[in-house]
């Protein structure tokens, strides 16, 4: 019933998450199956040290905001050893939202998610933002397996979110027929209020991307910074995406970083060498 309210715009309150941990440290979450959810599945909030793990979350895939694990200002995170359905990401890192998550500056940091597998039509595998105004760091994403999906792995800022994104590793992942492997996007044009600061630009920097295999890609990648606040330290080794046509090109805009062993071709914005910061 609740998407139904929602596709039809008759729902008088917000959806509520199946499971929300406010305020809280040393949280076990392990062995259960979690399914049809109303909204986001399992959300910690403000918590540290945390672990989800051995878990299956099933939600239909058309239905929205279904997220499977969104871990939002925490920190000391481990996600591990999960299977994912979802209308949504299904894992997404989330830190507050524009002048609110500004406010509160609770950054969401040392993450680790890895041997988590799933599917979702519409999102991503692995989802950072779009609510990133607290700050995002520290995040080690490894061992993934994405299948059926729109887009692999995605970062998602915009105009008035602030805050930062930052040393984000992503390492050893598998795809199969997801649409757009990597998705670094802008303009998401969602805002809680008017109150929102048009002149609070994210900063986005480091972002190491290595070991990657996607197989029957529909798109390149879309990487696109935002103007006066690009995208820097993107630097990408063995990555292999197989399916896309010869004259397929990347779209990128604002971005910077450096590329090791990357086919098909990557922008010239990604100059084909490594640095040393990159390693």
């Amino acid at each position: 019933m609740w998407w139904d309210l929602w596709w039809n715009r008759t729902l008088k309150h917000t959806r509520g998450h199946l499971v929300e941990i406010m305020n809280s440290r040393n949280i076990l979450i392990s062995n259960l199956t979690f399914r049809n959810s109303p909204f986001w599945t399992i959300h910690p909030v403000y918590s540290s040290n945390v672990v989800i793990k051995d878990m299956t979350i099933l939600a239909p895939f058309n239905a929205p905001n279904t997220d499977g694990i969104d871990p939002d200002s925490c920190t000391n995170v481990c996600i591990e050893d999960s299977y994912i359905e979802s209308g949504d990401d299904l894992v997404a890192i989330k830190s507050g939202w524009d002048q609110y998550g500004i406010s509160m500056a609770r950054p969401s940091s040392n993450i680790v998610i890895r041997r988590v597998s799933g599917t979702t039509p519409t999102c991503s595998g692995v989802g950072i933002g779009s609510e990133m105004s607290g700050g995002i760091s520290n995040i080690r994403v490894e061992n993934i397996h994405i299948q059926n999906s729109a887009a692999g792995i995605r970062i998602k800022t915009d105009k008035g979110r602030g805050g930062y994104i930052v040393n984000i590793t992503i390492t050893n992942i598998t795809m199969d027929k997801v649409k757009v492997p990597l998705r670094f996007s802008r303009g998401a044009n969602d805002h809680p209020d008017d109150g929102w600061y048009p002149k609070a630009l994210p900063k986005v920097k480091d972002i190491f991307i290595t070991n990657l295999v996607s197989f029957n890609s529909r798109k390149a990648p879309v990487l696109l910074g935002i103007e006066g606040a690009p995208f820097e330290g993107i630097c990408m080794k063995n990555v292999s995406l197989f399916g896309l046509g010869p004259t397929v090109q990347w779209n990128c805009e604002h971005i910077s970083g450096f590329v090791n062993g990357v086919s098909p071709s990557p922008c010239p914005l990604l100059q084909r060498n490594i640095s040393l910061t990159c390693t």
